[in-house]
């Protein structure tokens, strides 16, 4: 298992059954706010928390079809100090 810096890369062809299933397994993962990508050579733990970042990109030329699927969001190294509410006068 991998805690700290890294990459995990994976392709492989999948049906839609499969795909929907490794879908699910993300959406679980978010809400617990844990994600495990492994693959049996490779394992790279996430914690996504906070707001975060999706991006959406779909595309579709000559019998070709492509979507790219982008979640970013940033670690905390510790929890931010809560500041007053902001007043204006």
């Amino acid at each position: 298992m991998h805690n700290g810096d890294g990459t995990f890369r994976h392709e492989s062809i999948q049906s839609r059954k499969s795909i929907k299933a490794l879908l699910e397994a993300v959406t679980k993962g978010i809400g617990k706010g844990e994600l495990t990508l492994g693959d049996g050579e490779d394992e790279l733990v996430l914690a996504p928390d906070g707001l975060i970042t999706l991006r959406v990109r779909a595309e579709r030329s000559n019998g070709s079809n492509r979507i790219d699927l982008r979640m970013t969001w940033t670690e905390a190294a510790e929890a931010p100090r809560q500041k007053a509410d902001l007043k204006v006068r």
